[in-house]
């Protein structure tokens, strides 16, 4: 069995080469210069989402809507999603966001686990994240009412459910295609626990 898994790996890895701007469309080859310019590099999953003509500019139209969410609030929202769905990409990724979004790395290491005590408003948006993704978004009653105890909308828990499946779309790309993590790897979860 452990044989059939590092094979599917090694093909999954050898269909899925992140493609260069040279590979990519005019289009594509305008949003790769685009992010480099503000990001200073492409990211692998972003140059994944190239492989299709209108993949990636649609994307990140998406992801860049204007949100009632605060940026706090948006780190939380992905680093509960992507532990629920061990994304290691989306996780590197958005531990890197959230700490130069002003989070510790003690308290990345909470909301990932959706056990936050460092903050009450966190910590009933990490519970409802956690439960809407693990109930495949029907979260219990009580998790919706401590949301809004806790001061956010219904403008906001829209801006949740659309962020959710946003975050969906990389956690999932990343899950098939396992291009290279290009951000500094995110600490295992389970070492960070027993420490």
């Amino acid at each position: 069995m452990f044989t059939n898994i590092y094979f599917l790996k090694q093909l999954i890895m050898a269909t899925f080469n992140v493609p260069t701007r040279a590979n990519v469309s005019e289009t594509n080859q305008a949003v790769f210069d685009k992010l480099e310019k503000g990001l200073g590099f492409v990211p692998n999953l972003y140059a994944t989402l190239a492989l299709n003509e209108t993949a990636l500019p649609d994307y990140l139209a998406y992801q860049n809507r204007k949100s009632t969410l605060k940026a706090k609030d948006k780190e939380v929202v992905n680093l509960v999603a992507s532990q629920i769905n061990e994304c290691a990409y989306c996780l590197a990724a958005h531990t890197a966001i959230g700490q130069m979004n002003g989070f510790t790395e003690e308290q990345i290491l909470e909301i990932r686990r959706g056990e936050v005590n460092f903050d009450a408003k966190v910590a009933a948006l990490a519970t409802f994240v956690k439960a809407t993704v693990i109930n495949r978004g029907k979260p219990a009653a009580a998790a919706t009412e401590a949301l809004f105890a806790a001061g956010y909308t219904q403008a906001n828990l829209v801006d949740i459910i659309l962020l959710i499946s946003d975050i969906t779309v990389t956690n999932y790309l990343h899950g098939v295609t396992q291009v290279p993590i290009d951000f500094p790897a995110a600490q295992p979860l389970e070492v960070a626990a027993a420490a």
